[in-house]
């Protein structure tokens, strides 16, 4: 060591140099190890982490106290013995403190910021709040799909966001009405269905009705004798509803018709639902193309005739035939809406629609998670007859994947289950909203609030959910609570929500079998 200090220091200066040397105190900072910790976190950069360093940095003042008097003149091996219990005392310390578990925390608090919080809060205690409904006028035609959408959807357009959301609120209202009163006489015609729209520039002209072709066995009534409606073979599953007010007809530029279908609710309909084999469509169609096949149950419900109600084919073909001729000469629309069951029917109410007159409107149908219908020639002959269809998708739907096979369209168009889609696709995915869990159970993922509020935070399909999405978190937290991630739920009781208090019932949306 003399040796190397010689060699930088003149030798005048040596003595002078090993004398100070030797009365040098070596004094270790422990502030110098909290700014280090300080550095490797400075990224996260959030007042959590700030409070933890800051009792991190009083925790180690405590635990390890300045040495004094230490001089270099010392044994070597004692001073790093001293230094190794120290760096020791520190490591315990900072694994006691789990910077892994501050790390997520703090991750969390990000999301959760005070404009972030404000955001939640909105979300949370406000009214129903809409997108704003631009005047439409002579584009009315390409948001109706004339030209299947296209370049309105990825990115999707603020207007067909707007329009998607509101003929899926026409679906919720349909579920509400059939489960304020389910139960249907069985010796007497049915009165009316009261329907409370969404929009009151609406007015409801008919009550639609499904009957399914089975039976339970009698032994069901035996053993489960107050299942009531649950098994009654014809229920109330839809409306047509037609835009009355000028205002309205004046924005949309024109006169729009809605038939608006719920999803499956009893027992028979379920039962219809797994007949899965295709049957071909009644009717004359081309021998040299594919011929047009439907799954059996759908079909069954859609023309089964009821003890005391006509079918759902004939009810809506009539009351729309009576509607086309009332407002003869106005710009009109034809719209059909529906959700899982409701889905399914909708594409053959727009089937039949669409040659029920001579000059009948332009038909679109809005699906929110649908099912497969037919085979390939029924997606064949709906494309041919101009009846426009957007599918709304839940990436994590299973409900959408069924009936049929995979590929076995592809193999074979004359095997039972070649099934096909039919229609344009607007796909949304649990995953990019902000409040739902990843791993949200099949019950979420098919629900039509949870699809509302996909659409309505859908910007484009590689960008996140929009900041400023409209739609109220207080049916989905109601809905859906075990399905919203624990951060927002916790945040909601924070905020004293009271769902009671709200007065907000309970969509009554019930999964398709899966």
């Amino acid at each position: 060591m003399a040796m190397q200090i010689s060699s930088t220091v003149p030798a005048q200066n040596l003595d002078l140099f090993q004398a100070r040397r030797a009365s040098f105190k070596c004094q270790p900072s422990t502030l110098k190890s909290a700014s280090t910790v300080t550095h490797s976190l400075k990224s996260v950069g959030t007042e959590l982490t700030k409070k933890h360093l800051a009792n991190l940095e009083k925790l180690l003042q405590k635990q390890v106290p300045e040495p004094t008097n230490q001089t270099v003149s010392q044994p070597t091996h004692g001073v790093s013995n001293k230094g190794s219990l120290a760096n020791n005392r520190r490591k315990n310390l900072l694994e006691d403190l789990n910077l892994a578990r501050i790390w997520s925390e703090t991750r969390a608090a990000e999301e959760m910021s005070p404009r972030h919080l404000n955001r939640l809060q909105r979300l949370l205690s406000k009214t129903e709040e809409y997108s704003p409904r631009n005047h439409l006028g002579s584009r009315w035609r390409e948001y109706h799909g004339s030209n299947d959408w296209d370049g309105l959807l990825d990115p999707l357009d603020e207007n067909l966001r707007r329009e998607v959301v509101r003929y899926g609120e026409f679906v919720q209202a349909a579920y509400h009405a059939f489960h304020s009163n389910p139960a249907m006489s069985a010796g007497k015609p049915p009165s009316p269905q009261q329907v409370s729209l969404p929009d009151r520039s609406y007015r409801v002209t008919k009550s639609l009705y499904g009957t399914s072709s089975v039976g339970l066995p009698k032994w069901v009534d035996d053993v489960a004798p107050d299942l009531g409606w649950m098994t009654q073979q014809s229920s109330w599953i839809g409306y047509v509803a037609v835009c009355e007010d000028r205002r309205e007809i004046q924005r949309m530029g024109r006169r729009d018709i809605v038939i608006a279908l719920r999803g499956t609710s009893t027992c028979l309909e379920w039962a219809e639902n797994m007949r899965a084999q295709l049957v071909e469509m009644p009717g004359d169609h081309d021998p040299t193309e594919i011929q047009p096949k439907v799954e059996c149950g759908f079909l069954s419900l859609y023309k089964t005739c009821g003890a005391n109600v006509p079918s759902l084919a004939e009810s809506v073909v009539e009351e729309v035939k009576r509607l086309i001729e009332l407002y003869k000469g106005e710009d009109l629309s034809i719209t059909v809406t529906g959700h899982s069951l409701g889905a399914a029917l909708a594409l053959l109410v727009g089937d039949e629609l669409s040659t029920c007159a001579p000059q009948v409107p332009p038909i679109a149908v809005f699906s929110f998670g649908g099912p497969r219908v037919g085979n390939k020639g029924f997606a064949n002959q709906i494309n041919a007859k101009n009846v426009k269809v957007l599918r709304i998708v839940n990436n994590q739907d299973l409900i959408t994947r069924v009936p049929g096979i995979p590929m076995v369209e592809e193999l074979n168009d004359n095997m039972p289950l070649a099934y096909a889609h039919v229609g344009t696709e607007l796909r949304v995915d649990t995953k990019m909203s902000p409040y739902l869990k990843p791993n949200a159970d099949v019950a979420c993922c098919h629900d039509l609030e949870a699809y509302l509020h996909l659409v309505d935070g859908f910007m484009a399909s590689n960008c996140p959910f929009r900041a400023n999405a409209k739609r109220s978190l207080v049916k989905l937290l109601n809905e859906q609570g075990s399905n919203v991630k624990r951060l927002y739920t916790s945040k909601a009781q924070a905020l004293s929500l009271n769902f009671e208090r709200q007065g907000l019932a309970a969509s009554g949306c019930l999964p398709s079998p899966s």
